[in-house]
């Protein structure tokens, strides 16, 4: 039985929702489901990608700093090498003819590890955009 204290009750307001109220009220929570819907896929990829960027970022400075410190071992190594060689020089001219050839060694290995390093930043930053372009293309598809 209704309650004649409520005032959403049937009995105190005899009021009828029309028929295409009803149908406009239902279309609107569809398409606001459906809005909701491709928003929800839209930010669970967003997720995914920067997941993704994060994690291709991460593995390639771990890359960078392994080559880095395999990089500092053998500079280490050469230059406790020539101070070693550096001990047994006799003669003043011996000991610049190995300074200078110690120097044009350093010069082309700074040279190639140098080129080694710009390899791999570009490769890493590469890798690591790969996932925003591919998400993007997704996205945004070229006007035809």
């Amino acid at each position: 039985m209704a309650n004649p204290s409520d005032p959403f009750s049937a009995s105190v307001i005899p009021f009828e929702v029309p028929e295409q109220m009803r149908a406009l009220a239902e279309k609107g929570v569809s398409q606001a489901r459906d809005s909701y819907a491709r928003f929800k896929d839209v930010a669970e990829s967003h997720n995914g990608t920067i997941e993704a960027v994060f994690t291709t970022a991460s593995k390639g400075a771990s890359e960078y700093s392994a080559k880095l410190m395999e990089m500092m071992k053998a500079n280490t190594t050469s230059t406790l090498d020539f101070a070693q060689e550096l001990l047994g020089i006799k003669s003043p001219s011996d000991a610049i003819e190995l300074w200078s050839a110690h120097a044009r060694k350093q010069f082309e290995t700074f040279t190639a590890q140098s080129k080694e390093l710009a390899e791999l930043s570009q490769k890493v930053a590469t890798e690591t955009v790969e996932p925003i372009k591919a998400n993007a293309s997704k996205l945004f598809r070229p006007a035809a």
